[in-house]
């Protein structure tokens, strides 16, 4: 492994950690906001998803400070260690702390492609037939997960090679295409009835429905996309392949929370959506009570 590049990456890693937590606190607290301040009726799932929401960011939270803490043992605390930082972090890489950090991004992950699923579940309208292999994947990246966590976590283990960096390949390879396969099920899904509802609706309003937004938080394109990124430099072995961990571990918070936002707003995709009578009706029923523009419709992002 190369000396230079692997410090560069994971502090530059541990630079956007700590951009990103900060956009990932503004994004709970407005969830929580939206939560108290809705005068629709509160539904039995919001107060799930502000459970969800607790937990995911508690996560996140433990993950990032033990990059920050690592980075800290390394360039600080012991700077005069033996062979440098670069053999601080070879030797401290499966220290307890970091493997408390792997659980959490473990159960971060878990988390969020449950939610994945159940987000695709809902916009298929309930079919079952599209959650067998998702499903399938789940359950198997549980499996390698754990073996990952025991081998890295293990004295002397190392997540970057030997046996625990084949296992931590295969574990990131099925979770990373349950991301793919969920995020194309959803925008598939919905670019299609964008086209449909055009056959119903006039474009400017079913843009208004069906925006570039919708489709990137609704599938969680920017987690499933950095997934991607890390996955193919952990295959190559580079170096940079823990600057891509970082963002994804933390876009596995972001992403998801992004969502709940916009189901909290009643703004998410819902089983009602994909049905031509309620999207007529419901257009109809807001083009009568309130002067909107179709523009300031979906000039909102969440």
């Amino acid at each position: 492994m190369s000396d230079a590049l692997l410090q560069n990456s994971f502090y530059i890693g541990n630079v956007f950690n700590s951009i990103l937590y900060g956009v990932e606190l503004m994004l709970y607290f407005n969830t929580m906001q939206a939560y108290l301040e809705n005068k629709l009726e509160h539904r039995p799932s919001d107060k799930f998803h502000m459970i969800f929401s607790t937990i995911i960011l508690f996560l996140n939270t433990i993950f990032v400070a033990t990059q920050l803490i690592l980075g800290q043992e390394m360039w600080i605390f012991n700077a005069g260690y033996p062979g440098g930082a670069f053999a601080y972090f070879v030797t401290h890489v499966s220290v307890w702390y970091q493997t408390m950090g792997s659980v959490a991004s473990l159960l971060l992950q878990l988390m969020t492609d449950g939610l994945l699923i159940y987000r695709c579940f809902t916009v298929w309208c309930g079919s079952y037939r599209v959650l067998f292999v998702p499903c399938c994947l789940w359950l198997s990246s549980l499996v390698f997960g754990i073996l990952d966590l025991i081998t890295s976590g293990s004295p002397n283990g190392d997540f970057f090679e030997g046996l625990a960096a084949r296992i931590g390949l295969v574990y990131f390879s099925l979770t990373i295409g349950l991301n793919v396969i969920t995020t194309c099920l959803i925008c598939g899904r919905i670019i299609f009835y964008a086209r449909h509802m055009q056959n119903h609706l006039s474009l400017e309003v079913s843009k208004a429905y069906f925006t570039t937004v919708t489709i990137v938080v609704e599938s969680a394109l920017p987690y499933t996309l950095f997934g991607i990124a890390f996955l193919v430099s952990l295959g190559l072995g580079s170096n940079t392949s823990i600057l891509f961990l970082s963002l994804y571990g933390m876009f596995s918070c972001i992403s998801p929370q992004m969502l709940i936002l916009r189901v909290v707003k009643r703004r998410a995709w819902s089983a009602e959506t994909a049905q031509p009578t309620a999207l007529v009706f419901a257009t109809h029923s807001v083009a009568a009570a309130a002067p909107y523009t179709t523009s300031e419709i979906g000039s909102s992002v969440f």
